[in-house]
């Protein structure tokens, strides 16, 4: 009789195995079919998305272009603003598979390799410091205000506390 129960409950564990293998299988050909319909109707209207797309872009430089008329300035002049100033302006258009870019040369030394090494600007970086290095930074700095009599020996006593009681234990 305990073997029968058991027996029933592995069929019924086989049957719902297969209800829901049979379930995700129905919803996978149904998933395969809205994305059938959905690519050929992108496929159907790709000439009206292309149309659109490049009369948003035309329209776009056509504004522009009008802009830089009615200001009586060229391009260069435009991007002469403030907010370009230093910088460039890249535009990209389908994850930067067509891009153009205008302003200013990368300043990154190792991307402008036309001009030689000695001609580029020397670009400081910001660096993370690890807690040591800048204790450390922060008392010679301190040893050479007490040096240079900038600070009394009571508060370069009490700083150089203050650095040590703010470790950080990792």
């Amino acid at each position: 009789m305990f073997s029968k129960k058991k027996d029933n409950e592995g069929l019924l564990k086989g049957v719902w195995m297969a209800y829901s293998i049979l379930t995700l299988h129905v919803l996978l050909i149904a998933a395969m079919g809205c994305l059938v319909l959905f690519f050929s109707g992108i496929i159907q209207y790709m000439i009206w998305i292309f149309l659109i797309g490049s009369t948003c872009v035309g329209l776009s430089g056509y504004r522009f272009y009008n802009r830089m008329k009615e200001e009586k300035r060229s391009l260069h002049e435009m991007m002469d603003s403030p907010l370009f100033r230093g910088k460039s302006l890249e535009i990209s258009l389908l994850g930067g598979l067509a891009s153009i870019k205008v302003g200013m040369p990368s300043s990154h030394p190792m991307l402008s390799m036309s001009e030689p090494v000695m001609a580029r600007p020397a670009v400081q970086y910001p660096q993370l410091m690890d807690p040591t290095s800048a204790r450390l930074r922060e008392l010679s700095e301190l040893a050479r205000l007490y040096e240079n009599h900038l600070i009394t020996l009571d508060e370069y006593s009490r700083l150089k506390e203050q650095i040590f009681s703010n470790t950080i234990t990792l």
